[in-house]
């Protein structure tokens, strides 16, 4: 994959995602306009965040990155592929019905170990009840996440992040069914998700029949083949482990705090549209084509892919963080305050949102450094390095909590997130130049930082002087637009002015990628 076809693909992933993660504000507007900061909407968080932590535990943060590599190689040398992903295929299928039946039967000890000061509560009864009707949703979705590296190998990206739109589409329209029929809106989203489910493994396994590629139906297999990519997945699943344990241990702390479960998951999903857009886009695109380049030798190529994946990543990155810092609660005012949800509200999740902020660029370089272990199927290192980043966000999570609050998850995760990035950096130094940035980068990276530093001072003046604007319920919402139009025209102005971007580039990736 030549550097203007990774572009390509980043603006492909980055497009679709982009639109997901819009619709997923929608929802998410509209669950709290609904329910609020209450007991449905902390049980709805815990219950959606059960599946999902398994699914990145066993599907995208464990079994593809150790799959999407091997299936690559095979597919470059046409080394029955086909083959390879049936017995995988059938091998993550067993695991995972095996799962859900247990996780079924042991849900109240799944809840009491996800938020343990939900015991007692009405929002532990809920907990349970929703995650039974929820957890399905593991079985499908990661089923959906091994046929998405299947098409992402081959360079196919649309089909794999459209899916999520699909999810975000059909909660969307059960949470507006059963408001406008006088339903139950709550049972309603719930039992939306493992249709969801459903729906996104069927949308993928018609994109792969029509790429090409055939699975086919067999028992469970224990090959040389499986036992391979079970020794290289079984680090990968440990270090996907550590990053859930991170999850874990501060829904635990914010659960001992009224109303925190839900306030730093509002904030989470506001951080995670440029993660989404950018540093999950750009891993997706890079993973595969790091592996295939280092099948066919090109160290010289793994070298460019890479730099340019941190280029094009951090030039959008590190002005979003800035603009978390300087302008988080006019965003989180317009998104999210409305209905059920007030402005108390607005102003905590606004805290956490900024202090998630800092750590962005984090979250999104450990994105990019990661592909440079996995495509030479190395996931041990990097399950070493998450392991001293779950001790130091543990120790942080619980020892800060006495004393800030609420808000000490959010502070650990983000030195949690840094530490990461220091390790996976200084790891990749054993691969030579391949894992080295080179001289472009080097030399637009602080620039991009200046103009993101110049951006952060002009929504500063903006916002002051919008501020009036802001306060109101009517006009917040243009006012917030206008500022963040400031925001772009000021940031991409002096980019390109002192050369940390050229605008003719990314308009001709973006051409193509159309």
């Amino acid at each position: 994959m030549k550097p203007i076809r990774l572009l390509q693909g980043f603006f492909t992933v980055g497009g679709w995602t982009l639109m997901s993660r819009v619709l997923g504000f929608v929802r998410d507007a509209m669950i709290l306009a609904f329910l609020g900061t209450g007991p449905l909407y902390q049980a709805y968080v815990v219950a959606f965040r059960l599946p999902n932590m398994f699914r990145r535990f066993f599907a995208e943060g464990a079994f593809n990155m150790a799959f999407v590599p091997m299936f690559s190689k095979r597919l470059e040398a046409g080394d029955d592929s086909d083959g390879f992903a049936s017995d995988a295929f059938a091998g993550l299928a067993t695991v995972l019905i095996g799962l859900t039946v247990l996780a079924m039967a042991t849900m109240p000890w799944l809840i009491f170990g996800l938020a343990s000061g939900f015991a007692g509560q009405e929002e532990f009864a809920l907990s349970v009840e929703f995650g039974r009707i929820a957890f399905p949703y593991i079985l499908f979705i990661s089923l959906a996440a091994l046929l998405s590296g299947m098409l992402n190998a081959s360079g196919r990206f649309a089909a794999a992040a459209a899916a999520p739109v699909l999810l975000n589409v059909l909660l969307i329209a059960a949470l507006g069914g059963a408001a406008w029929l006088g339903g139950d809106v709550a049972r309603a989203l719930i039992w939306a998700i493992p249709v969801a489910g459903v729906a996104q493994f069927g949308l993928l396994w018609v994109a792969t029949k029509r790429a090409g590629f055939t699975i086919r139906p067999r028992r469970p297999r224990l090959t040389p083949e499986m036992r391979r990519l079970i020794r290289v997945a079984i680090p990968a699943a440990l270090a996907g482990g550590v990053v859930q344990v991170n999850l874990l241990v501060g829904q635990q702390v914010a659960s001992y705090f009224d109303k925190a479960v839900g306030w730093l998951f509002a904030a989470d999903r506001l951080y995670q549209l440029p993660l989404g857009v950018v540093g999950i886009a750009v891993g997706i695109v890079l993973l595969p084509d790091l592996s295939r380049r280092l099948q066919a030798r090109d160290d010289d190529g793994a070298r460019d892919a890479l730099s340019r994946a941190a280029e094009i990543a951090l030039a959008l990155t590190i002005p979003s963080a800035v603009a978390l810092v300087i302008i988080p609660f006019p965003l989180v005012s317009v998104l999210f305050e409305r209905g059920a949800a007030t402005v108390d509200d607005t102003a905590a999740i606004a805290v956490a949102v900024a202090i998630y902020g800092l750590g962005l660029p984090a979250f999104v370089l450990q994105k990019i450094l990661q592909p440079v272990f996995f495509a030479r199927e190395d996931t041990r290192r990097p399950f070493h390095y998450a392991v001293v980043s779950m001790v130091i966000n543990a120790c942080l999570a619980i020892g800060l909590a006495p004393v800030v609050g609420w808000i000490a998850p959010a502070i650990a995760t983000t030195v949690a997130a840094w530490m990461m990035v220091a390790l996976l950096r200084i790891g990749a130094r054993s691969y030579g130049d391949v894992a080295k940035f080179d001289s472009r980068f080097r030399g637009r990276i602080w620039r991009m930082v200046a103009a993101a530093l110049f951006m952060g001072l002009v929504l500063w003046w903006s916002k002051a002087g919008l501020s009036p604007f802001l306060g109101l319920p009517w006009w917040r919402a243009l006012a917030l637009a206008v500022l963040i139009g400031i925001g772009v025209v000021s940031y991409f102005g002096m980019a390109h002015l002192i050369g940390a971007i050229r605008l003719n580039e990314l308009r001709g990736a973006f051409r193509r990628s159309s």
